[in-house]
């Protein structure tokens, strides 16, 4: 009788164990994903409250009324912009200056190996899939699509030298809050009025001439105008960083004590970029929530250039989800969808921002918290990577090219497919991490093989919702840029802390004095 009391004792206390089993991991997954799970909550609640309240409603939001729905989100993205010039700057000085210089040339060099490949990767794809698919040719005419807003006009050559101007500014204070732009100024260069009194015979000609511009009436030209601009030059910085702190870095105990200071100040950075990371649910949420409500009619959109849309949304899919974490695999053999997972709170704040400089600090956050990544590989890489890493652009700026070529029936040989390949590449290196950065470089694009920039109209009426994906795929590829780097590098760092270990247990046995050293003293003793 005691065995069967017993035995039903312990079946019924078996599935009050596994229940209680089931219920920590539960609760374990819950507080270790809570973030994340409070994002990707928002980014859903966001969108559907946003067209609950578009279907919901017959009339259109004002902006100021957009202005104030939004201000939680502003203040968020706020909070993120001021973060990323400390960030950028502390974050590759230390990095530079804790490398050797065999490390820092091999991190280089990997970084911007893979940089480049896999941007030019996602530009094939995107020729590839925009020429197989064809969305200008199957979509509606030039005539039927919606254009919105002027766009600026863009000198391809100017565009470059603006590029080495920002790489090398003139004073890094003013490269923290201003950078030098060329603009087209359109210009109206009014007619002489007074005829010269006296000319001789070989004058007459030009006369002529001049008297026939008289009668045509003032003459309107466009020339190159350069200035400075409030915005930040993030690449200027990064160069400048990386410079001073492998400088630094040589200077060896003389540049040891600024080295503290700039550790200090970049780990104070990252204790509040943790706390900022914690209101990016609150910020998500408005910063969506504002965008679908100013938006224009959706269906109409999508009926117009949905193929294009879908074209772009492929091709960044297969990129961000089949190529990148195919090339983790094979580089690291480990799960790329594991390692998407530890960084997907950057990619959430990537497609709520559309600014890939904003998410920089929760970027290295994630990385080196939840995927374990040396911080010498995130805060040297991710920054660099921010600035000239645009996977999803360049592959957006192929498709947008040819797309407008297609609408206007412009036959492309191979050799303007060869340009818009290289053009694409080079023009993404120069794209900022700001918000719908990609138009301003993509006319650089569509100059290089003649199509009209001001079709750029076409697509704007949907850019912002693809610009939120390219940026989310930018991250992304920044992101497993790091695995794969740090994967190859650890060697390298392993090598780095074992000389520095052994150094600093030198000097720390060299300043015990002699009479608190051992009696007996062996003749291999390293103390000798």
């Amino acid at each position: 009788m005691a065995d069967t009391e017993m035995g039903i004792n312990h079946e019924v206390e078996m599935p009050r164990s596994e229940s209680k089993s089931f219920c920590q991991k539960f609760t374990q997954f819950m507080f270790n994903n809570l973030l994340l799970i409070l994002m990707i909550l928002s980014l859903i609640l966001g969108c559907a409250v946003g067209f609950g309240v578009k279907l919901g409603s017959d009339r259109d939001f004002t902006s100021d009324e957009i202005k104030f729905i939004s201000f939680p989100g502003t203040i968020f993205l706020n909070m993120l912009k001021v973060m990323i010039i400390p960030l950028v700057v502390t974050s590759l000085i230390a990095g530079m200056a804790s490398l050797d210089r065999q490390a820092s040339g091999k991190l280089g060099l990997r970084a911007v190996l893979y940089y480049f490949t896999t941007t030019f990767i996602a530009v094939i794809l995107g020729i590839i899939l925009v020429m197989s698919i064809r969305p200008g040719a199957r979509g509606r005419s030039k005539d039927e699509i919606d254009t919105a807003g002027p766009v600026e006009e863009v000198n391809t050559a100017d565009a470059f030298l603006d590029l080495l101007r920002m790489m090398f500014p003139p004073n890094i204070i003013e490269a923290t809050f201003r950078t030098y732009k060329t603009r087209q100024v359109t210009q109206i260069v009014e007619p002489m009025t007074t005829m010269p009194m006296m000319m001789n015979s070989t004058d007459m000609m030009a006369t002529d001439s001049m008297m026939n511009s008289t009668m045509m009436g003032p003459m309107t030209i466009t020339v190159s105008q350069g200035g400075y601009e409030f915005k930040s030059n993030i690449l200027g910085l990064v160069i400048f960083s990386c410079v001073f702190g492998a400088v630094l870095g040589r200077l060896g105990e003389k540049g040891e004590a600024f080295k503290a200071v700039v550790e200090s100040i970049m780990e104070c950075i990252m204790v509040m970029v943790g706390f900022i990371i914690w209101l990016s649910p609150v910020g998500v949420f408005f910063l969506v929530l504002g965008k679908i409500l100013s938006m224009d009619d959706w269906a109409l959109v999508f009926e117009q250039i949905g193929m294009y849309s879908a074209t772009v949304i492929l091709g960044l899919l297969i990129h961000g989800f089949i190529i990148l974490p195919l090339l983790y695999l094979v580089f690291t053999r480990s799960n790329p969808f594991v390692f998407i997972k530890g960084v997907a709170p950057a990619m959430v704040t990537a497609f709520a921002t559309a600014s890939s400089s904003a998410t920089l600090p929760i970027t290295i956050n994630s990385l080196e918290t939840n995927n374990k990544i040396d911080k010498r590989v995130t805060r040297f890489v991710l920054p660099i990577g921010a600035t000239i890493n645009m996977d999803g652009t360049a592959l957006y700026e192929a498709v947008a090219a040819i797309f407008i070529a297609q609408v206007n029936d412009f036959d492309l040989d191979a050799v303007d497919v060869i340009v818009i390949s290289i053009t694409a590449t080079l023009a993404s290196v120069g794209a900022a991490g700001v918000p719908q950065a990609g138009l301003v470089t993509l006319v650089i694009v569509l100059n290089a093989v003649g199509l009209p920039a001001d079709d750029i109209t076409l697509i704007l009426v949907i850019d912002w919702f693809l610009d939120r994906v390219r940026t989310t795929v930018n991250v992304e590829g920044d992101s497993f840029g790091c695995g794969i780097i740090y994967h190859f590098t650890k060697q390298d760092f392993d090598r780095i802390d074992q000389e520095k270990a052994l150094t600093n247990g030198y000097k720390d046995e060299k300043k015990v004095p002699f009479d608190q050293m051992d009696g007996n003293i062996s003749g291999d003793d390293t103390r000798l």
